[in-house]
């Protein structure tokens, strides 16, 4: 069975909720799934995964939260060629920087060698109807890439 690994950075919850609606969906398509928060676990944790993917929001004017910067740094060191990646995450619109956080985790990913699954969900504040289908969706397309 494919193992997806979800790495998660939250604040006010909200990441989390997106990252359990995506663990949700992915077990539903018969993808084994660990979920963590990013301060309980280490970048090469990654390495054991077929599908690698981090939820994160972003802080204030655009910066990757304090807490998932050393998961970051030490993800830029892997070799995570052969497997599938995705990152969604939360935002403000308030921001002139929208959910920028996904996007450097996405150039991360992209930088270790490993496979972009499915385009980035960005979410404004928490999870609505649609955005739970985006998520949804992402999930679908990663897991096509696995199952």
């Amino acid at each position: 069975m494919a193992l997806a690994k979800i790495v998660y950075a939250s604040m006010t919850g909200n990441t989390e909720e997106i990252a359990d609606i995506v663990s949700n969906k992915l077990e539903e398509l018969g993808v084994d799934v660990e979920t963590n928060e990013c301060t309980t676990v280490d970048a090469d944790d990654f390495l054991d995964a077929d599908l690698v993917i981090v939820a994160t929001y972003t802080y204030g004017d655009g910066e990757l939260p304090d807490e998932i910067v050393d998961f970051y740094e030490d993800l830029l060191q892997l070799d995570l060629s052969g497997k599938i990646y995705g990152v969604c995450g939360s935002g403000d619109t308030f921001y002139d920087e929208f959910c920028k956080s996904v996007d450097e985790f996405d150039a991360a990913f992209t930088s270790t060698g490993a496979t972009k699954g499915a385009e980035s969900v960005k979410v404004d504040l928490a999870a609505e109807d649609d955005d739970i289908i985006n998520l949804e969706d992402f999930a679908q397309a990663l897991a096509e890439h696995v199952l």
